[in-house]
């Protein structure tokens, strides 16, 4: 923990109902946050839980339920933030996929699979940061944006082709936007690993949920299977006046599992 490193910091986290985006939530408003602003789709009972959590930190939970493939719900989630004349930090974390775990399978996929994924994956992030731009540019100190890619944007690997194929884009993104918006604007991407979270066991049986978990924690240089509170803190690092001459960069938070596959000179 880096003490109230945040203090005063508005923030607005999308996809935060659960898993990786609670985790930022929470742990923003833990350094010192003074408003956090949860982003969910459908989930309501959990964002209201993330907000309690958020609350019992010490910050102000907003509540906006939103799509983010959807321009009009990007800019109703910027606007909660109005009253406060700025966003310090924007962590763009929802996210979606396809399952369709054998890549060779190419009628697995279909073009509207793609193009479901990437509306949340990579226009989202996109529709996001230009309904926050005039907040991030407010900001004291310049915005910060962080994205959640993954370490399938790097090594091709994943739930589907789909998936790895997003967030490659989105890796990509951040760093035409990094360029395109400073100086006011701070834009860097992480890529977690795999994440021990509910998200990861949709469409796909406990044994191999289990499988998938143990062959995480076995196969990663730190033997470990990451919770969202282990990633959160990178995420939130890149927002921080700490990462306040980075912006461009992507980090792989994974436990060093891409060092047993594509080489990072590849990336």
């Amino acid at each position: 923990m880096a003490g109230k490193d945040l203090d005063g910091f508005v923030v607005a986290v999308t996809g935060a109902s659960t898993g990786l985006g609670r985790a930022i939530a929470v742990e923003t408003a833990e350094r010192g946050a003074s408003v956090v602003i949860i982003n969910y789709a459908s989930s309501e009972a959990e964002a209201g839980e993330t907000g309690r959590l958020v609350e019992s930190a010490g910050a102000k939970a907003i509540l906006v339920q939103g799509d983010v493939a959807r321009d009009e719900d990007c800019r109703r989630i910027a606007e909660a933030a109005r009253p406060y004349g700025r966003i310090d930090a924007l962590f763009n974390n929802a996210g979606v996929t396809r399952f369709a775990g054998d890549h060779s399978k190419l009628d697995a996929l279909s073009a509207e699979d793609f193009l479901s994924v990437y509306a949340v994956n990579v226009v989202g992030p996109y529709q996001m940061i230009r309904a926050c731009r005039e907040l991030l540019e407010a900001a004291p100190a310049g915005g910060a944006v962080v994205n959640t890619a993954s370490m399938a944007a790097v090594m091709g690997i994943g739930s589907s082709v789909s998936y790895a194929a997003s967030k490659g884009a989105l890796v990509t993104m951040t760093i035409s936007l990094a360029r395109a918006l400073a100086p006011k604007i701070r834009i860097n991407a992480i890529c977690p690993g795999f994440i021990d979270t509910p998200w990861f066991g949709k469409g796909l049986r406990p044994d191999v949920v289990e499988r998938v978990r143990a062959n995480a924690a076995q196969s990663s240089p730190l033997k470990a299977a990451s919770k969202p509170e282990d990633i959160a803190g990178s995420a939130i690092f890149f927002a921080s006046p700490a990462a306040r001459h980075i912006t461009g960069e992507t980090l792989m938070v994974d436990a060093g599992a891409h060092l047993g596959a594509a080489p990072l000179a590849r990336r």
